[in-house]
């Protein structure tokens, strides 16, 4: 689908990657653009870049309350980017592994299904639209010191394969996004290179206007899909001796 003259919403839409997204939204001609997320005054902020443009919308993708008024607000919405993710950087062992779990499925899987669920009929009556799910090369191969993260983001793989056969039939596209490590709040767990929110957002967009259904955003998720399609148990043994803390 082309970006330009589209209706767009993107959830998470304060964080680093939602926030790329949605400058790169506008710079690529979006009519509109819904940002989602939690914080009132933030997402006002956000507004500002585009008073005429960029309408906020309070989410929370864990809450189907706010998600059918979101919904019901954004009923002209032809683009959905679920962005929104929590991650707790725990090993599967952690003390707090079971709560921490919880909300990692509860936001990454569950409300990822959540949006498609309540936004699905939305596109079907713009004519089919396109769903974004920003999911994680950690969806590929485990890494121990984020064992629950990465559980809820091959969760969120899975789903995505699901909904582009289930959305296939009213000419939804479904593209899902995995990125390695990025330079944001949430990447701040490790020092090693980065890719950038805007390299993330803009080759994401681009993947999706060649309709493309799988992208690996900025050259070092790139370099990282090309090593594991070579040689995947290597990669996997790589992750898998980045041990997390007893704590």
């Amino acid at each position: 689908m082309k970006i330009e003259s589209s209706v767009a919403f993107v959830t998470g839409a304060t964080g680093g990657i939602g926030s790329a997204f949605v400058d790169e939204l506008l710079r690529r001609g979006a009519a509109k653009v819904y940002v989602g997320g939690r914080d009132e005054g933030a997402l006002s902020i956000l507004s500002k870049r585009a008073p005429d443009r960029v309408v906020p919308v309070v989410l929370d993708v864990t809450s189907d309350a706010l998600i059918s008024a979101a919904a019901r607000q954004a009923s002209d919405v032809n683009l959905l980017v679920n962005n929104a993710g929590f991650c707790g950087v725990k090993g599967a062992l952690s003390n707090d592994a079971f709560a921490v779990a919880k909300q990692e499925m509860d936001v990454n899987y569950f409300g990822t299904l959540r949006m498609a669920q309540a936004f699905a009929p939305a596109l079907a009556a713009a004519g089919g639209g396109a769903i974004v799910n920003v999911v994680s090369f950690l969806a590929l191969a485990t890494l121990p010191l984020m064992g629950t993260y990465s559980a809820s983001k091959a969760a969120e793989l899975a789903l995505n394969h699901s909904l582009r056969a289930e959305l296939a039939a009213q000419k939804t596209s479904v593209l899902a996004s995995l990125p390695v490590q990025v330079d944001t709040a949430m990447g701040a767990w490790t020092d090693q290179p980065k890719v950038s929110p805007g390299d993330v957002a803009a080759d994401t967009l681009a993947a999706l206007e060649a309709g493309e259904a799988e992208v690996f955003p900025g050259k070092l998720s790139r370099d990282a899909a090309q090593s594991f399609a070579a040689d995947p148990k290597a990669v996997a043994a790589f992750l898998a001796s980045i041990l997390p803390s007893a704590a």
